[in-house]
């Protein structure tokens, strides 16, 4: 079992979607994220303004984990270029859920 974690612009989010609906990942937990990183500051407060972003993950096979990845390396056209669609993959040890068995890792 792997833990996969996309982050992406908010404005790839459908890009995103159909590419997890495309590959059968049918449960996963997005949130938002404030994004910070390099670029010219500007505006009243002469600091790089923060980046609306979203996370994504997802408990996943290793092999959809490894078409994921795959996946993701081949996507050619994001909302803005300088920020591309980042996919990490964990090993999970194990997993369980309220009120049941242990999930197999």
């Amino acid at each position: 079992m792997k833990l996969v974690m996309l982050l992406y612009l908010e404005d790839d989010h459908t890009l995103v979607a159909d590419l997890l609906a495309h590959h059968g990942v049918r449960a996963y937990s997005r949130l938002p994220v404030e994004g910070h990183g390099e670029g010219t500051a500007s505006g009243w407060y002469a600091r790089v303004a923060p980046f609306r972003s979203q996370m994504i993950v997802a408990l996943v096979p290793a092999d959809l984990a490894a078409e994921l990845l795959e996946a993701v390396r081949a996507i050619e056209e994001v909302h803005d270029p300088r920020h591309p669609v980042h996919a990490s993959v964990f090993d999970v040890e194990a997993a369980a859920h309220s009120g049941g068995d242990a999930l197999q890792a």
